[in-house]
């Protein structure tokens, strides 16, 4: 079905006042690839018949279902390594260090753009290998979120099929999933404990959040914005992280540097710059 100038821009205004992501004209294939199933199934003749179909409907189901399609949940076990052996060796030492000296023991991570879930349970594996048997003696939290309820619900599921799993070292895959009998894995019960999924727009002006994290890892999400809106991220993101703490972005994201928020510490990883009173 054609796409028209004029359906791609009325499409890409409501995507991009809603939830951020920037669907420029090179994203036209992109759109009508992701939209067709939905105009086969409501028996829409046109683009510009669903679009108002989704500004009508009373529900905002329609707009849910929308932005399901559209947003990127692409993503696997153990994505960008090197940034996982960053914060096993570099980070959470430090971060133990910090909150052992202020007689703490909570730890909060949080997963900015979870999508279906591999990142939030890497992360997961990671705080748990490191830790070991003295997990339990700190508050180890992750949260995880993501715009998508259908990513969000396979996520919250845990299971994963045999060529999903396939980057998980096998130690890890023995240790925190769980094989089912349809040729599945599961994550273990104990594991999922860790991570909390919530659905959540990033670029709401405020998050419902009380305390503040030690490390923020929002890899390939930003790319999908444009700059206003990235700078508008960066700066709720350092507002969000703990004197110290850390983001980690993908490595084809670069951040504008010129707010004064965030130092460069290692490729694609950035550290807090702390005002007055911090």
């Amino acid at each position: 079905m054609t796409l028209t100038d004029e359906e791609l821009r009325l499409i890409s205004d409501l995507v991009r006042a809603k939830c951020g992501i920037n669907l420029t004209a090179q994203k036209r294939n992109l759109v009508i690839a992701r939209l067709q199933q939905e105009l086969r199934a409501g028996g829409f003749g046109s683009f510009r018949e669903y679009y108002e179909y989704v500004l009508q409907d009373p529900t905002g189901r329609a707009l849910l279902r929308l932005v399901d399609r559209i947003s990127t949940n692409h993503t696997f076990f153990f994505r960008e390594k090197e940034h996982l052996d960053f914060f096993k060796n570099t980070v959470l030492p430090q971060i133990c260090r910090t909150i052992t000296q202020k007689g703490g023991r909570e730890i909060r991570v949080w997963s900015a753009g979870c999508a279906s879930g591999e990142e939030p349970y890497s992360l997961a594996m990671v705080l748990s290998d490191y830790f070991g048997d003295d997990l339990r003696n700190f508050d180890v939290g992750i949260l995880a979120t993501d715009i998508s309820v259908t990513a969000l619900e396979k996520a919250k599921a845990g299971i994963y099929s045999k060529e999903e799993i396939v980057r998980v070292p096998p130690l890890y895959r023995q240790r925190y999933f769980v094989p089912l009998t349809d040729g599945r894995w599961a994550v273990r019960e104990e594991l999922r404990q860790l991570v909390l999924f919530r659905r959540l727009n990033l670029i709401r002006s405020d998050y419902p959040f009380k305390g503040r994290f030690h490390a923020i890892f929002c890899r390939n999400v930003m790319i999908y914005f444009d700059p206003l809106t990235q700078r508008a991220l960066l700066q709720r993101f350092h507002k969000y992280t703990e004197p110290g703490g850390y983001l980690f972005v993908g490595h084809a994201e670069a951040i504008d540097r010129s707010l004064g928020l965030w130092r460069f510490v290692n490729p694609s990883v950035y550290q807090k710059v702390c005002g007055l009173g911090e």
